[in-house]
């Protein structure tokens, strides 16, 4: 995990995590309750991987003909098919 991070960075970082968080004083900072203008996603970028897939001719030109990046959408609707059947699951556990 700390693979190429500078041995003072990891002490600090270290250091940092031995403090309890109830003694880190916060009262400079603002608590946020607005978070109509949050951007989900606007850091975080899962892991890509390319990958060889045989998909008929048909539905690759109906997501093409959607416009934008067809692979993008693709990934979007394989995403939200593998979240409904892992909440079926843990639903029937």
């Amino acid at each position: 995990m700390s693979k190429g991070l500078d041995p003072q960075l990891i002490n600090e970082l270290n250091g940092l995590t031995a403090i309890p968080e109830d003694s880190i004083d916060t009262s400079d900072i603002p608590e946020i309750t607005d978070w109509s203008g949050a951007v989900v996603g606007k850091f975080y970028r899962p892991l890509k991987r390319a990958v060889t897939i045989r998909l008929d001719a048909d539905v690759i030109a109906w997501f093409k003909a959607k416009g934008g990046k067809y692979q993008t959408e693709v990934n979007k609707v394989l995403r939200s098919y593998m979240m409904q059947q892992s909440k079926k699951k843990n639903s029937a556990a």
